[in-house]
């Protein structure tokens, strides 16, 4: 007589050989893909580093062969020209100096990127962004506009931002090779979105490093250590981040409560930092930027709302203000 426990354990045996085929599938896909990396400047060569790391084969390509040296001494295959590099991988990663070079490398092997996704970390406009996007469509390619925004350091770490825009399928497609660089996020459709939020993200870090600098500057006048500091600092940041996460929705809701302070106030504690760096023999370009935001905004009718409200001197313009 058979057993009641014999279904259970066949349940079992079926579901354990689903799994096992399924590892065997990804291990499969990730032994096949591939990935060409086209430009090994400083970040060029740690994405392809990244790659390499992630166990991805690669393929690599420069104009100074010489670059690739290294990458091959650890696994890269040199592509003797850009064509064998287009060609090499399903993901055709380029990094190089602007979209004109981009433009001028592949134009002649365009038509070797039909099927191929094109990944585009070079720095640009959004306009740039839009163009190429459009010209790899006409070729049959698929195309990702992406930024780097962790610098150079951290590529191929958990904490590396990459941020990504275009063929939603392409990024679907390539999500775990991609991943191998970091924290890969896809922002949307359009393929300008990627440079929009390069630009924006690389002016709020220099915004807070400024500030950073001056207020190391203002500590170091009454003996501070930056480092002594700079721990100080570093746990004040989560309120400061706690901040954006609030305001942005105020300036969503275009309500700009004056729970954390109105402009007025946060303008009379601008001047005594002006006041204290001087005193201090200190340059005051970021307390002035700053104070001439907040007067502005007073001067618009924005004195008693929430700070948050100096959006409305920003985006207007200051020859419309």
């Amino acid at each position: 007589m058979r057993s009641v426990e014999e279904p259970k354990r066949q349940k079992r045996r079926t579901k354990n050989q689903r799994i096992r085929r399924h590892l065997m599938s990804e291990n499969e896909n990730h032994e096949q893909a591939a990935v060409s990396v086209i430009g090994l400047g400083q970040m060029g060569s740690r994405l392809a580093q990244a790659f390499l790391t992630a166990g991805y084969a690669t393929t690599v390509w420069n104009r100074s062969a010489a670059k690739a040296d290294a990458l091959v001494a650890q696994g890269a295959v040199r592509a003797a020209t850009v064509d064998e590099a287009a060609t090499a991988s399903a993901l055709v990663v380029v990094c190089l100096p602007d979209y004109a070079t981009v433009s001028d490398l592949l134009g002649p092997v365009v038509t070797r990127l039909r099927g191929r996704v094109l990944v585009n970390l070079t720095s640009g406009t959004p306009e740039d962004a839009a163009g190429m996007a459009a010209w790899a469509a006409e070729h049959g390619a698929g195309y990702l506009d992406g930024a780097a925004m962790s610098g150079t350091r951290l590529v191929g770490r958990p904490e590396a931002l990459f941020v990504f825009s275009g063929s939603r399928e392409a990024f679907t497609t390539h999500r775990t090779v991609l991943a191998s660089l970091g924290n890969s996020v896809h922002l949307g459709a359009d393929p300008a979105l990627a440079p929009v939020y390069d630009t924006a993200l690389f002016g709020m870090a220099w915004g807070a490093l400024a500030g950073f600098y001056h207020a190391v500057a203002l500590a170091g006048s009454a003996g501070v250590d930056p480092a002594a500091f700079a721990a100080v600092a570093t746990e004040h940041m989560p309120f400061v981040t706690s901040l954006m996460a609030d305001h942005s929705r105020q300036i969503k809701d275009g309500r700009f409560p004056d729970d954390d302070g109105t402009v007025e106030v946060h303008a009379a504690a601008m001047e005594h930092l002006l006041d204290t760096s001087r005193a201090h023999g200190l340059g005051t370009d970021v307390p002035e930027l700053i104070g001439s935001l907040l007067d502005r905004a007073a001067a618009t009718g924005h004195g008693s709302d929430g700070i948050a409200s100096v959006i409305e001197t920003i985006t207007k313009g200051e020859r419309n203000v």
